[in-house]
């Protein structure tokens, strides 16, 4: 590639994720000190930093060729680009985050309806003013620097919209959710100009091929073990695959060796189950990418 393609990194929560995900897809970025240019092992992309809100900017004027960032500021920011792909990772979960309308837990107000004439604080100002807009509720939206729970606590909001995705620091703070606005999880995009551009939009897909097998890679691990004829059946039924388990005869003998792709989640019930059918020698892998 003459021109290698410029990607943006996520600056801030998203960050170290982010560089993990790209490790486990092939690529090393390493991050010198506060240098917004990282290094990566791949001469065809060269790395940026920048915030995630402002993201979908650099990219639709075209300062990036592609980069991450969320759903939501991509609709913050009302960002004419193109969605590569979903990448649902985070630093604290692998579910979508939610943007929530939320009120201190003794608060009257029931739902967005009863907002009218009220504050509400939050950092996703342009959506939440489209939001109460489209609704035809009349609310006045300001802007949060931090803390946003903290508003309505303090009496300097009546309600806030904040991103959460385990409730925690919603419901630590006193406040009740009353209405869910918004699901979002990482997006990658390109500008329009490098999507069209043959030999972008090829490395464009190649990133974004590695990085759903390596998130899919994380949600699944690797069994193999062994089986005699007489138990084959059984334990093939309770495997789950991608398409079918590999089944290969032990050399001069009976016993067959069985290797499937399973879900995590379903190993420590699996396991106890493919035991009591007779299989033997089970062994449990991870997966580094599953395409």
């Amino acid at each position: 590639m003459s021109t290698p393609l410029k990607l943006g990194i996520p600056k801030g929560s998203l960050q170290e994720a982010t560089l993990a995900l790209f490790k486990r897809s092939g690529w090393n970025i390493r991050v010198n000190g506060r240098s917004y240019f990282p290094e990566i092992d791949d001469p065809d992309i060269s790395c940026a930093i920048c915030r995630a809100q402002e993201m979908s900017c650099y990219v639709e004027n075209q300062t990036l060729d592609a980069g991450l960032t969320g759903r939501d500021w991509i609709a913050e920011n009302a960002s004419d680009v193109h969605l590569v792909c979903d990448l649902v990772y985070s630093k604290v979960s692998s579910r979508p985050a939610r943007w929530v309308l939320a009120v201190p837990y003794d608060s009257p107000i029931r739902r967005p309806e009863d907002l009218v004439g009220k504050k509400v604080a939050t950092e996703l100002v342009g959506f939440t003013r489209r939001y109460f807009s489209e609704r035809g509720i009349d609310v006045k939206v300001e802007f949060s620097w931090g803390a946003t729970e903290a508003k309505v606590i303090s009496g300097l909001a009546d309600a806030v919209v904040e991103v959460t995705e385990t409730e925690s620091t919603i419901k630590a703070h006193g406040l009740r959710i009353i209405q869910e606005l918004m699901q979002t999880n990482t997006q990658l995009i390109a500008n329009h100009q490098s999507w069209a551009d043959p030999v972008k939009h090829k490395k464009i897909e190649q990133i974004a091929l590695l990085l759903k097998g390596a998130l899919l890679g994380e949600k699944l691990v690797g069994l193999k073990l062994n089986v005699s004829a007489e138990h084959l059946e059984k334990v093939v039924k309770l495997l789950p695959s991608l398409q079918a388990p590999t089944v290969a005869s032990l050399y001069q003998s009976d016993w067959f060796s069985v290797e499937s792709v399973v879900a995590a989640d379903r190993v420590r019930d699996l396991i106890p189950e493919l035991l009591h059918a007779g299989g033997e020698g089970i062994i449990e892998y991870p997966l580094n990418k599953v395409i």
